[in-house]
């Protein structure tokens, strides 16, 4: 019996199948260095995180934008799944885009220098529809204190990793065919580029891209919209000569000054920069953050129309409409 193999290599070819993640059970994890320089290097050394539930109004108010989400995919013709929970978070099942990489056939989770999402990819991995037609590979290992540097804490010029063993998360990671784009930052370090070169092979590139953020994933940096087109964020990208080669021959869109949607309480997890953090469904539609009207009104001057969903909670807990899906299979 011959099995469907689901294939994704670019970030906006028609998608057909999509993980979306699920905030059930999301927690601040307990406290350990990792935690502390990947994810809050702004806070001072003696900072503590006290590990605890999110609050019941996030988790409820995430989940029903979730819902959301899956029927704007659904309505587009998109098939949609959704992570098991075979095991309970540590840290949370939100943003499924940050931990598992899907690429050709495969879904490689990532060795993420977050020692609490260190399983998270089980829930993926356990949905025998996510892997079906899937070669799934397991980069995740054990943690050693000394491949961070705690003079990252304070100094957003100083990185997290050192390149002491490889680390990277997945939405670290864009995809164009042949080329991946890797973003080198708190939570990806350039040993993490090498092992990603030896699994992928040498008929694939990885295009490095450094010194323009160091907190933390690619995706609110930049967008890949179609051949030719990009999106990216005029407060990161100030010009062609921060991009790789590859894209010097590209048309770049800068994005507007976003609408902040804010955050609940004392909870932030991005920065208002989280508007460019859409989801392409194909080469003119995507969807994003419903209150961006002027970056909406941007989009349609290049015959790209928009699919809104509001998410009330994207900065609260750092994920907007690209990192809480996971593509599968595109056109």
């Amino acid at each position: 019996m011959n099995v469907n193999i689901h294939m994704t290599t670019t970030e906006f070819g028609k998608l057909k199948k999509v993980v979306v993640g699920d905030a059930k059970n999301a927690k601040i994890p307990s406290y350990d260095v990792s935690f502390h320089t990947v994810c809050h290097a702004d806070k001072p050394p003696k900072w503590r995180s006290q590990s605890q539930y999110y609050p019941k109004q996030v988790i409820e108010e995430a989940q029903e934008d979730l819902e959301k989400v899956v029927d704007a995919l659904k309505g587009f013709g998109v098939e949609v799944l959704r992570p098991s929970f075979s095991r309970m978070p540590d840290y949370y099942y939100y943003c499924p885009r940050d931990i598992v990489l899907s690429y050709k056939d495969m879904l490689i989770a990532a060795p993420t220098p977050i020692r609490a999402r260190q399983w998270e990819h089980t829930n993926l991995f356990d949905n025998e529809e996510i892997v079906r037609g899937k070669k799934c590979i397991n980069l995740t290992r054990s943690f050693e204190d000394n491949m961070y540097n705690q003079n990252c804490l304070g100094n957003k010029d100083v990185l997290a990793l050192n390149d002491y063993m490889p680390a990277f998360e997945a939405a670290n990671i864009l995809k164009h065919h042949e080329q991946i784009f890797y973003l080198v930052s708190n939570s990806a370090n350039e040993k993490g580029a090498e092992l990603l070169q030896e699994i992928l092979g040498s008929e694939v590139k990885i295009n490095l891209i450094k010194g323009v953020y160091s907190f933390m994933h690619i995706d609110s940096t930049i967008a890949i919209l179609r051949d030719g087109l990009l999106l990216v964020n005029p407060a990161r990208i100030k010009s062609k000569a921060q991009l790789p080669e590859y894209f010097k021959s590209w048309d770049i869109i800068f994005a507007p000054e976003p609408t902040d949607i804010g955050y609940f309480d004392h909870y932030c997890n991005a920065s208002q920069w989280v508007n460019i953090n859409l989801l392409s469904l194909d080469e003119n539609t995507v969807l994003l953050e419903g209150r961006q009207k002027d970056l909406i009104d941007l989009l349609k001057k290049y015959n790209i129309e928009s699919l809104p969903v509001n998410i009330r909670h994207a900065r609260t807990l750092g994920g907007g409409p690209h990192c809480v899906t996971l593509d599968l299979d595109r056109e």
